[in-house]
């Protein structure tokens, strides 16, 4: 309870110096009250004080560097001759993973500046890397073949010179220039939470925990595990021998619970390991591999969530032209519904995270697009909470793409799933801030999946307040076949830096959910 009690009462530095910018405005001054007069004074005029109107900010550049005067490695080079470009010049070639572009830039002042590149596709959609003196700090995306912006939000420059470098991910841009613009002022709404869930019969202990996530956002970040082995798993047990304690919320998959695998959907441990969890005062996190029925292999049965593995089509079992499929859709999610009906009538609330990383495409219930998906999502919704009356899960929305949301009253928690590299420690500030404007109504933001852990000083630093990071398993956090930390993805050091952090939620310091008030 150290912890809590303390990082609790306190307000990151991002918030008090952004609470001092919007100080007038979130402070209602009203006119001061003027004493009743006596039956010998004449009552004085009443008067009002004027609330201080803030001033607005102007966002100011403060640099401008043309791609085509950066430095370059692998096919890079600049070109000239398109007039819709700045100067008619531009830099392209990104096709392999030796292809850069980097600008050197000067800043005469510390601060949070926005990244605004400008650049077009050659063709379709496409993904890219920003890296800020050698660590990916996010990613700039472009579908448009005429020149438009990407914008890396809230980059941290200190005095001096930086190198700001694009490397290929999917490639295939015209990079025109970079603009360094001062950042806007965090809002401090994006860390305002209402105490509402999106199913309006939430059972009481679900409501104590969404009350525990919403008090502690935006001052504190659970630490968060994957770990199918449950509680006692190999990454437990490394995390613990790394750093002396257990992370607040263990995240397990409910694949093998799935009805058309070979055995039936009957080998899973994920509820047994789940119980004991909640015994020991943690959080909970599923999500689901979901295999596909035996006549829809094309590879081995237990990578059939893989679209390539599977010729399951979800849109045509969703409009009629596949009844088998669609059945099997129903059948599995009733299975997985009836699965996970003894944790609801034990009252043990669940970060629920279904059909996560759809827009990816790599998942069977993302390969058929945006519309197919949400349809999916929203008759799981349905079918688990109206239905089956699962009221102890807390939805996790985890599409990764703002145009695959299925809507705020289909969604308690927004999350992400960040794999920036190895021994990335940067908060990826962009991302978080990207996702907070997602929803109509502001819903907390999850990094609920990682392969790095952040450094905890750089996310309060920048306000990428996370209310969650969750390690994925195994090469991410053990050697092959050793109960040892592997540090090829986070070092010894940093973890047990994030998990001594004051901001950083362990097991040991989570109070008894059971009797967290509610309100």
């Amino acid at each position: 309870m150290r912890k809590y009690r303390k990082t609790l009462a306190m307000l990151t530095m991002t918030t008090l110096i952004a609470a001092s910018l919007a100080g007038c405005a979130e402070n209602k001054i009203g006119p001061t009250p003027t004493p009743a007069a006596s039956p010998a004074q004449e009552t004085p005029k009443q008067t009002s004080t004027p609330t201080p109107t803030p001033t607005p900010f102007v966002p100011e550049t403060v640099g401008h560097y043309e791609a085509e005067d950066a430095a370059f490695t692998g096919k890079v080079h600049a070109s000239t001759g398109k007039q819709d470009f700045s100067n008619s010049g531009y830099a392209e070639g990104f096709e392999g993973d030796e292809d850069t572009c980097t600008f050197k830039v000067d800043i005469e002042k510390d601060g949070f500046y926005d990244l605004v590149f400008r650049l077009s596709s050659m063709g379709g959609e496409k993904t890219n890397f920003v890296s800020l003196d050698g660590e990916r700090i996010g990613e700039i995306y472009i579908s448009d073949t005429t020149p438009a912006d990407a914008v890396v939000k809230r980059a941290y420059l200190s005095e001096g010179q930086h190198e700001i470098m694009v490397t290929k991910s999917w490639g295939w841009i015209r990079l025109d220039y970079l603009e360094l613009v001062t950042s806007k002022p965090i809002d401090q709404e994006i860390y305002m939470i209402d105490k509402v869930l999106c199913n309006k019969n939430a059972s009481e202990n679900t409501k104590r925990l969404f009350s525990y996530l919403v008090d502690i956002y935006g001052k504190n970040i659970l630490s968060g595990q994957v770990c199918d082995d449950g509680g006692l798993g190999a990454e437990i047990r490394v995390v613990h021998d790394t750093t002396g304690k257990y992370p607040a919320v263990l995240s397990m998959d409910l694949m093998n619970y799935t009805s058309s695998r070979p055995d039936g959907g009957k080998d899973g441990k994920t509820i047994e390991y789940a119980k004991a969890w909640d015994e020991r005062g943690g959080i909970l996190e599923f999500h689901w591999h979901w295999t596909t029925a035996e006549k829809y292999t094309t590879k081995a049965w237990y990578s059939t969530f893989y679209t390539e593995s599977t010729n399951f089509n979800l849109e045509k079992a969703l409009n009629g032209s596949d009844p088998a499929g669609y059945e099997m859709l129903v059948t599995d999610m009733r299975n997985m519904a009836e699965t996970l009906k003894p944790l609801a009538e034990a009252d043990i609330p669940i970060l629920f995270r279904p059909l996560h990383e759809a827009s990816g495409g790599w998942f069977w219930w993302g390969a058929s697009g945006a519309e197919a998906y949400k349809k999916l999502y929203i008759m799981m919704y349905e079918m688990f909470t109206d239905e089956y009356k699962l009221n102890n899960l807390i939805w996790l929305w985890n599409g990764q793409d703002k145009d695959w949301y299925p809507g705020d009253e289909y969604c308690d928690i927004l999350g992400i799933d960040i794999y920036p590299g190895e021994r990335v420690y940067t908060s990826q500030a962009s991302k978080y801030f990207e996702v907070a404007g997602w929803s109509e109504k502001q819903k907390p933001v999850y990094l609920s999946e990682c392969g790095c852990i952040f450094d905890p000083e750089l996310a309060v630093r920048d306000g990428a307040m996370w209310g969650e990071f969750c390690v994925w398993q195994g090469e991410f956090v053990k050697r092959a076949s050793f109960i040892k930390l592997s540090e090829q993805y986070t070092e010894g050091y940093m973890m047990k830096k994030a998990y001594d952090s004051d901001t950083v939620i362990t097991l040991d310091e989570i109070p008894d959910l059971k009797k967290y008030p509610m309100e």
